[in-house]
């Protein structure tokens, strides 16, 4: 027995007490910039602001022990609070469980099956475009409720209802107070870098909502406030019947897609967090099953889906974190508040926590790298644009995949590059050579020079040289050959097409 013990616990990491200490400040850090986003994430998902603190807990307590990544944070994430409000909406909240179960469990399948690694083929142009598009109906959606009003189900809805949500804020005093609120912390929240160092020791979204909870005290607003259920009482396991519904089509689609989003996320967040920090670098199939670990176990407490975060992430390396304990005393911090003060969360205004994830929006929508892109690579704005407009104007699974369609097609006419070489030689022949990649995308340019030459003189198609010739390109090729044979009256030998087959 302890010869075994021995073995598991050599494989953690020793804690000097200089390390301990570095672990223990950055935790806090950490724990005051997952509060706010934690109850925001779930507030803005439609479910009670209790369970994304669960979420949390479990990304510090769980997938924090699990290796993998040695400093990313997990919890929910904003990135994935568009897909968990329509999920909700549209299958109810008994179902979220079941959902994130069988994603959690997807993505230990994955991660066994060593696919972590695949992850970073998806185009970076297919996730800044889910990330904008997330980005944009997050703002759209968050706009509302900074107004302590429903938002429209749709994004195309949410863009129409605009007009009407700028009467409603002119036109009733209790919306105003409400947009006031809101309007203060965001506004807050894009000064605060400018700020004194000292100032910002404290996290930012924490000050920002700390500010908005005193003011509307002080003043009496009448503004919305966040409900607090408990933490126990706001657990809802998944039964037997919500696991059944687990064969719809559509819940499928919905397990893919929360599978494939909070896959990469995290991944591409461990690539991020790789870079800023120094050390081992992460095992991504490890990193993989770690979050699937911690979604099955999300899922079997009906809490939100979780992903690695990289504001949390990137406020752990800047506090100097030194080991995993920083990010597993996360959780415990959380689970304390959890525990001890959840009135605590009654106090909160809720379009103090809507801006806040209307400035998380912003971020995730890359405004400023545009331009660049456009003049660099015009092909990946595009990629990027489509998606996010389709995420906004459809779904976001139907938009992902629009995005992956786009980049595969993109690669393919780009790799399709295919040269049209003829020359005229004695004795009246005529040899067309073709050179590269001869693909269905290329036919139209391949047939319009072939179908160029005069249908009387013989000709010898040379692809001899070709790198890549796909069954549409030949097929189309000796039925133009054939045409060509019939079409001319002076009886020479059919054109002969030559491959290295």
């Amino acid at each position: 027995m302890l010869p075994a013990l021995e073995r598991v616990t050599s494989k953690f990491p020793a804690l000097s007490p200089t390390a301990l200490r570095h672990d223990v400040l950055a935790s806090l850090v950490v724990f005051l910039v997952a509060v706010p986003l934690c109850v925001g994430v779930a507030v803005a998902s439609g479910v009670p602001a209790e369970l994304g603190l669960v979420t949390g807990i479990v990304g510090g307590l769980v997938v924090g022990c699990l290796p993998g990544s040695s400093f990313q944070v997990s919890g929910p994430a904003a990135g994935l609070t568009v897909l968990v409000h329509e999920a909700v909406r549209e299958f109810g909240l008994a179902s979220l469980g079941a959902i994130v179960l069988a994603a959690g469990l997807l993505q230990l399948v994955l991660g066994a099956l060593r696919c972590g690694r695949w992850f970073r083929a998806i185009s970076v142009a297919v996730v800044q475009g889910m990330l904008a598009g997330i980005g944009l109906i997050l703002i759209l959606g968050q706009v509302y409720a900074m107004a302590d009003a429903d938002q429209p189900g749709s994004g195309l809805g949410k863009i129409a209802g605009l007009p009407g949500l700028a009467a409603r804020i002119a036109g009733r005093p209790e919306a105003l107070a409400a947009f006031a609120v809101g309007a203060g912390t965001f506004g807050l929240l894009v000064l605060w870098k400018r700020l004194p160092a000292k100032v910002r020791m404290v996290p930012g979204p924490l000050a920002a909502i700390g500010v908005a909870t005193v003011a509307t005290a002080a003043f009496g607003l009448p503004v919305a406030k966040v409900e607090v259920r408990g933490l126990l009482e706001a657990i809802q396991p998944p039964g037997l019947g919500e696991l059944a519904g687990l064969g719809q089509l559509s819940v499928i689609g919905t397990v893919l897609a929360f599978a494939l989003i909070a896959s990469a996320e995290s991944l591409f967040s461990a690539a991020a967090v790789d870079r800023m920090a120094e050390g081992a670098r992460t095992d991504y199939d490890k990193e993989l099953m770690a979050q699937g670990a911690g979604n099955a176990v999300c899922g079997v407490l009906g809490a939100l889906p979780m992903t690695a975060v990289i504001v949390r992430s990137a406020a752990n390396v800047q506090a100097g974190a030194r080991t995993k304990a920083s990010r597993v005393l996360h959780g415990v911090w959380l689970l304390v508040f959890a525990v001890l003060l959840p009135a605590a969360l009654g106090v909160v205004p809720l379009a103090a926590l809507a801006a806040v994830l209307v400035h998380a929006g912003v971020k995730l929508v890359p405004a400023r790298q545009l331009p660049q892109l456009w003049r660099e690579h015009r092909g990946e704005a595009v990629i990027l644009g489509v998606t996010a407009g389709a995420i906004v104007f459809t779904n976001m699974f139907e938009g992902v995949l629009l995005g992956l369609l786009l980049s595969v097609v993109k690669s393919a006419w780009e790799t399709s590059q295919v040269q049209v070489d003829v020359r005229e030689l004695t004795g009246g022949r005529t040899v067309v050579t073709l050179r590269g990649n001869a693909t269905f995308l290329r036919l139209p340019k391949i047939l319009d020079a072939l179908e160029a030459l005069p249908q009387d003189t013989p000709v010898e198609l040379d692809l001899t040289e070709l790198r890549h010739l796909d069954h549409a390109c030949r097929t189309a090729l000796d039925g133009w050959a054939a045409q060509h044979n019939g079409a001319r009256e002076d009886g020479a030998p059919s054109p002969v097409s030559r491959s290295r087959a």
